[in-house]
């Protein structure tokens, strides 16, 4: 299913696996949880407990690849490698 597929659908959250010092230099997504890639094990629990489609992404679309991986392999379907932050903020701004 393509990006924008999924965000038309709705009921998704934005995950950015980018450390905090990445979004002050490079800009963030509003509405975007920041979860570093390296925190992800221990917050796991934080985003099972979210509701519908889980949308990593990261300057490259590489960690957050990792992350929708991690996620898998515990059994979770509902993840989906967003990308890099410039792609998924283009197709946001054109929903």
């Amino acid at each position: 299913m393509a990006l924008e597929d999924v965000l038309r659908a709705g009921n998704y959250h934005l995950i950015d696996v980018r450390e905090p010092l990445e979004l002050e230099m490079d800009g963030h997504i509003e509405e975007a949880k920041n979860i570093p890639l390296g925190e992800l094990e221990n917050r796991k629990q934080e985003i099972l407990n979210l509701s519908g489609t889980k949308i990593f992404f990261c300057r490259s679309g590489n960690r957050s690849g990792k992350a929708v991986d991690y996620f898998k392999s515990e059994g979770m379907t509902d993840v989906y490698n967003g990308g890099g932050y410039n792609d998924l903020s283009q197709a946001l701004e054109s929903m």
